[in-house]
């Protein structure tokens, strides 16, 4: 999934803003797949395994702190819980996000078919809901209308982008911080789990 410029990977500015984002350097990066209104990565693309040749099934990676954050807090409101329950008694909103899960799958294997993490999207996906960040970070990346999931977290948070550079160095909004309102917080913070949650795994 190369750059406008046709290469392959994050330009030096989106690196360093990514690792002012995060805390670190990112892993396997191939470019930005969505940006935030104010101009900075919101999710990156990353390849599905790593340069030490861990398997990694998370595609695209969140990695906006503010909007990080606040999909923490709806983690904790138990938007999870109501979302799996949606996925179990609403036929059209389940097949939508089986049909997410697919997606997933081919745009991930259109980078690299890594046999150890065959049919694992992110997320939960295709039955349970497990990761806000993980189905935030596709919706945004896909577009709406492509995760059901994704987009009705994303309807919840709203503009989380008002107060501009997420990216200043050391700076990141606490679960349950407004918008904008920075604060010191651990890198990963915000929702990584690991494989075998089909989490956000931290890139």
């Amino acid at each position: 999934m190369p750059r406008a410029d046709g290469a392959t990977g994050l330009s030096p500015a989106d690196e360093a803003a990514v690792t002012a984002q995060i805390g670190r350097p990112p892993r396997a990066a191939v470019d930005v797949a969505a940006r935030c209104p104010c101009g900075q990565p919101a999710v990156i693309t990353t390849a599905p395994r790593l340069e030490d040749g861990t398997p990694f099934p998370t595609t695209y990676y969140l990695t906006c702190p503010r909007l990080n954050a606040r999909l923490s807090t709806l983690e904790s409101a138990g938007l999870m819980s109501a979302l799996e329950q949606r996925v179990a008694e609403d036929p059209q909103f389940a097949a939508a996000y089986r049909a997410a899960h697919q997606s997933y799958l081919a745009e991930r294997e259109s980078l690299g078919v890594v046999e150890e993490i065959h049919g694992i999207t992110a997320g939960g996906m295709p039955t349970r809901v497990k990761c806000l960040h993980a189905l935030a970070a596709h919706a945004l990346a896909a577009g709406p209308g492509v995760n059901p999931a994704g987009d009705a977290a994303l309807v919840e948070i709203g503009e989380w982008w008002t107060r501009g550079s997420c990216a200043r160095p050391g700076t990141f909004p606490g679960p349950g911080a407004e918008s904008g309102d920075d604060v010191m917080a651990a890198p990963g913070a915000h929702g990584e789990s690991n494989v075998a949650d089909h989490g956000q795994t931290p890139a």
